[in-house]
């Protein structure tokens, strides 16, 4: 199974994934052209691309570009790992049922939210990790899996607790769909 990760940020859970199976993982995507998930990825010696929707005419253009990159790097499942855009439909047609996403709370708390981890720390609920299949909704597809996390007080404590168990589920998830 060909993967490629989509990250818009520090790269963590993309290093995780590639860590755990470098001959799976052929690309990093990152809308971010700064990104630090780019740096990571040519250290581990993994393909990246970078490019920006405000390069686009519009939104389609952009996503049509992507299925582009997917299709000539022969990509079976994308992983969006800490992506901050919403998959439309250009994308989510071409590649339906190859995409999962993982979300920093215990869905279908916080669904939809750019700050789920700190909004569910704040509350003190929904705290947890989801690995869902991306459909048209946000934050709605099919659960591959969840864990629930315990509060801890101090918000740094808690977001280390929380990025260990993200990379953990994610490795076990990806494990299972490369045994289908």
């Amino acid at each position: 199974m060909r993967i490629a990760v989509f990250a818009s940020g520090s790269g963590s859970n993309f290093e995780a994934l590639a860590q755990a199976f470098p001959a799976e993982v052929q690309l990093l995507f990152s809308d971010k052209i700064d990104a630090f998930a780019l740096q990571r990825a040519q250290q581990l010696k993994i393909a990246t691309v970078s490019f920006t929707l405000k390069s686009f005419a519009d939104k389609q253009s952009y996503e049509e570009a992507l299925v582009a990159l997917l299709r000539e790097h022969q990509i079976d499942l994308v992983c969006l790992a800490g992506y901050m855009k919403i998959v439309g439909p250009t994308l989510l047609h071409a590649y339906e049922g190859r995409i999962i996403n993982i979300h920093p709370s215990y869905l279908p708390a916080f669904a939809g939210s750019a700050h789920a981890l700190e909004e569910s720390w704040q509350a003190q609920e929904g705290l947890g990790i989801t690995v869902h299949w991306v459909d048209s909704g946000v934050d709605t597809g099919k659960i591959l899996a969840q864990q629930q996390l315990d509060y801890h007080p101090e918000l740094a404590e808690y977001e280390k607790k929380l990025h260990q168990g993200e990379h953990e589920l994610y490795i076990k998830v990806v494990e299972e769909l490369i045994k289908k």
